[in-house]
């Protein structure tokens, strides 16, 4: 035929290319296999009107190794839609098109004049090509398939590398989900003590600012929530530092705030001399100078000198009468020191009767104490397991809630047996302006310290049945049940140490308070929440080493 021949003209094009395209023509018609190949090739006859993409041949690894008569004289790698020349070469088609049109109209091999419309696909190697075994290429997959099934392996082939959709980060597949769900800096968690959602990375941050969560009182060591401690602080602490209440006249004292009844007592005359003392410099100062007297300058309390007189003697009182004036004075502050001594006398006495009186009144309370915790610890010892607590003024409660004011209420403590684990409930009114849980009760479960915590196995493992009860009288009740499980490697349900474990486990949105409404779970002004625990016996632990069950079977 004519396209074989080498010596071929730019005359006799015309019927050579009519050859070729017959030819094209025949060999354009792709079977199944070659609609299955991961790059389908082309339409033949419109090879001179498209861009040559910048693709290279297969490379990827054979097994067997490939043989020489499937790799592209140009990328040296396996062909990729091959397509055949005149001159009896194959190539890939993206390559013998760049070739063409950047190094002429020859063929690479052995430049014979070659033109675009002369290449025709060799679809016989490419269903070879597509048929031969390759490896995986990703690391770690031993997987072996037809090349032609390589594109939907890869799809598939859990040693692929995948992006972390939270963080970016490139992981094989079949790690992605653990990743994702237990190491991902970036996946979602929320605040045990708010509810906030954030990232994990971020929790650590939050909890240091926390509105919800417990801190301890620099000064008196008082557990409370975040919120509650700047009034706690300015009003309740008895062993925060103040200034004295008479500061402003010169006392430049300052005491923790059960010591401020003491300091009043002390210095009483002190006090009194102070303010007589500033009095008095009131009625030696002219008015125009009044109003430059600092009250917290002792320097000050100094009467100023009578020769200090404003510059229009006209409008001020003469000067008889401001010494009449001052006598007038100083007699009334001597008979405010007189009877300031009298009285000093009296509240002396008043003073012995009443540390008298308060040490039998705090003998009478630690008595009352400790009755109340003999019979709370009774109460506690009786519950077995099941405690239901009564909260009364729930009203009072939601009111608080509603008025975006913090409600965070503990239960009295319960044991879960006799010996048993110390337990206590603590209950959260939501915010309206919560995020994710607003106006939600959140309900959680804290261990305390007991007295059979030595005996006892931990961490403490059982399951735990949360309710808010229907209190109304039909026997249809529908109490609001969780259940759950506990989870030996969290801080909560280890053995606690301090009185209640600042770390509980519960609900954030155990229930709304909407639902609340639905049923008569309110009655009298009063909730009901019961909890229910069931002890899980570890028979691992080593307190049952060297323990030789008794055998069912005796012999006579």
């Amino acid at each position: 035929m004519s396209i074989l021949n080498p010596r071929t003209s730019l005359e006799a094009g015309d019927s050579e290319d009519a050859c070729c395209a017959a030819m094209a023509s025949v060999c354009c018609i792709n079977t199944k296999e070659d609609a299955d190949s991961p790059s389908a090739g082309l339409p033949s006859g419109t090879t001179q009107n498209l861009d040559v993409e910048e693709i290279q041949g297969y490379d990827v690894e054979f097994d067997p190794p490939l043989e020489s008569k499937y790799e592209c004289p140009i990328c040296l790698m396996a062909l990729r839609e091959a397509v055949q020349t005149p001159c009896g070469h194959r190539f890939c088609k993206a390559c013998i098109l760049k070739s063409l049109r950047n190094a002429g109209h020859k063929c690479p091999v052995d430049n014979e004049i070659l033109m675009e419309k002369q290449l025709f696909p060799d679809n016989f190697a490419k269903r070879e090509i597509l048929s031969l075994r390759v490896k995986c290429p990703n690391l770690g997959c031993t997987d072996t398939m037809e090349l032609r099934h390589l594109e939907h392996h890869l799809v598939q082939c859990q040693f692929a590398s995948i992006e972390c959709s939270q963080c970016q980060g490139s992981f094989l597949k079949l790690l992605l989900d653990k990743h994702m769900e237990h190491e991902c800096g970036r996946r979602r968690t929320f605040c045990d003590n708010c509810g906030l959602a954030m990232a994990y990375e971020d929790k650590s941050g939050h909890e240091l600012i926390c509105p919800m969560a417990y801190v301890t009182c620099d000064y008196c060591q008082t557990n409370l929530i975040r919120e509650q401690m700047p009034a706690h602080y300015s009003m309740d602490c008895t062993m925060a530092p103040i200034p004295c209440m008479y500061c402003e006249f010169g006392c430049r004292e300052k005491m923790q705030r059960h010591n401020l009844a003491g300091h009043l007592q002390d210095f009483t005359q002190a006090h009194m001399r102070m303010m007589a003392q500033t009095l008095r410099s009131f009625s030696t100062t002219p008015t125009s100078h009044i109003s430059d007297i600092s009250f917290c300058d002792p320097n000050q309390f100094e009467p100023v000198p009578l020769s200090v007189a404003p510059a229009h003697p006209s409008h001020m009182p003469s000067q008889q009468d401001c010494s009449q004036e001052t006598r007038n004075l100083r007699e009334t502050v001597e008979q405010l020191e007189g009877r300031l001594v009298r009285q000093d006398h009296q509240i002396r006495e008043l003073i012995a009767k009443m540390e008298t009186q308060c040490t039998y009144v705090n003998e009478l309370k630690h008595t009352i104490h400790s009755l109340e915790d003999k019979v709370a610890d009774m109460d506690a010892h009786r519950c077995n397991g099941v405690f239901i607590w009564r909260i009364k003024g729930f009203s009072g409660l939601q009111k608080s809630q509603e008025e975006e004011k913090p409600v965070v209420i503990h239960s009295p403590g319960f044991y879960t047996g006799d010996p048993g684990y110390k337990l206590c409930l603590r209950l959260h009114l939501q915010l309206p302006s919560a995020q994710r849980c607003a106006n939600y009760i959140s309900l959680f479960v804290h261990t305390m310290q007991g007295d059979y915590d030595s005996l006892l196995p931990w961490p403490l493992q059982g399951t735990i049945r949360l309710s808010i009860l229907d209190q109304s009288e039909s026997t249809a009740r529908q109490d609001q049940v969780e259940v759950m499980d506990t989870k030996p490697d969290l801080l909560a349900f280890q053995r606690p140490t301090a009185p209640r474990n600042p770390k509980g486990f519960g609900y954030v949105t155990f229930m709304h308070l909407n639902t609340l409404k639905q049923r008569q779970y309110v009655k009298n002004d009063t909730l009901l929440v019961r909890c229910s625990v069931n002890i899980h016996l570890d028979l691992t632990s080593p307190r049952r080493e060297g323990f030789q069950p008794r055998s069912g079977e005796g012999t006579l």
